[in-house]
């Protein structure tokens, strides 16, 4: 029993490491998800009052999330208060499979984001690895006594203290430039046009689809192909999902640039030879606006084009004046995927992203 209950130690000590440590690499990547449980469970109706405000609160939460995964890893490993350290493991878990079953079974969201962007997972092997990890952590509840510290408590305190300066700190900086991993749509060396295209072993969704007349007060449904004849009068087209589809989304979604007028200028902008910049800012709801004179001079001083793409076009509008650089707007959703920092520079050859930076990075 002491053995098995050391080798879970360490396999649940690693895991938890590890799984925080990938997405400490990008917590607004967590944030986002955890904003698509809080708007799934607003919309189902349960405490949207209290679901709001949480979703306000998606970052803070990330982060604790974050940290608290890593150094219950540490402390596990070293020994540390392992009664505590086991029951929030425990409680932990009991979440986490809640979650992933809430992904599996409801399917209103299409994952739980266990291992970030990086290491993308199906929602039933999240929840198959929960359970396996839940079954671990009973073990190390039920044997905590065979669970000794390999070194002192001066030591395991140290080791402690440094290991949450580290991942706060890993956090802090990646929120302030841009994760140290880019496993996104939108990395370095990736085709923007290619990848909003359907991708070709795409198999798509399969409906079968009736038609609703009605005569004499008499609703009735109608195959596509033995329609009534011109005494009855159509209702509504009612379509049913018979089999589901496979990999028949593009990986890049709704990332479109509309002028002003609505016109959309996607493939015209992408598709220009040459290098050009594209900076994103999302909106500018709660942030600090003094980067946009050192935007307007490094594009006026820019050898090449410079294109600026945001969701609040009005703001930006309002902010440069007369600014000569083209404003297109993008939905807010496509722009937080491709900029993580708010705002980020994008260097591009045609459809191809040559690099990319924090704004304040490079101006």
């Amino acid at each position: 029993m002491k053995l098995v209950v050391n080798i879970s130690r360490i396999l649940v000590g690693l895991l938890f490491i590890f799984s925080g440590l990938v997405k400490a690499i990008d917590p607004l990547g967590l944030a986002y998800k955890m904003q698509e449980f809080f708007e799934a469970w607003s919309a189902g109706g349960f405490m949207p009052g209290l679901m709001g405000m949480l979703n306000g609160q998606a970052l803070l939460f990330s982060i604790v999330m974050i940290t608290l995964e890593v150094m219950l890893g540490v402390a596990l490993l070293l020994g540390w208060q392992k009664k505590l350290v086991a029951w929030l493991l425990l409680l932990l878990m009991v979440f986490f499979t809640f979650l992933t079953s809430y992904v599996l079974f409801s399917g209103k969201i299409r994952a739980c984001g266990c291992f970030g962007d990086c290491i993308p997972l199906t929602p039933i092997q999240t929840f198959t690895k929960d359970i396996i990890l839940l079954f671990l952590v009973l073990l190390i509840v039920f044997g905590v006594r065979f669970i000794k510290p390999f070194i002192s408590n001066k030591i395991n305190a140290l080791l402690l203290t440094v290991s949450l300066a580290a991942v706060l700190g890993l956090q802090w900086y990646v929120l302030h430039h841009l994760p140290i991993k880019d496993c996104l749509p939108f990395k370095v060396g990736n085709n923007i046009l290619e990848l909003r295209k359907m991708p070709k072993d795409a198999i798509p969704d399969k409906f079968d689809y009736s038609f609703i007349y009605e005569k004499n007060g008499q609703k009735k449904d109608f195959a596509v192909d033995a329609l009534p004849d011109s005494t009855w009068q159509f209702v509504e087209r009612k379509q049913v999902l018979i089999q589901k589809g496979k990999n028949n989304e593009p990986l890049i979604n709704d990332f479109i640039f509309n002028t002003q007028s609505g016109n959309d200028t996607t493939e015209a902008i992408l598709s220009q030879p040459g290098e050009y910049y594209l900076l994103f800012a999302k909106d500018f709801e709660g942030s600090d606006t003094g980067w946009i004179k050192s935007f307007e001079l490094f594009s006026a001083k820019s050898p090449i084009p410079v294109y600026m793409v945001t969701a609040d076009a009005k703001k930006v509008i309002e902010l440069l004046g007369n600014n000569s650089v083209p404003v297109f707007t993008c939905d807010a959703t496509a722009i937080k995927t491709a900029a993580r920092v708010n705002p980020t520079l994008f260097l591009m050859k045609g459809p191809v992203v040559k690099n990319k930076w924090a704004a304040k990075d490079k101006f």
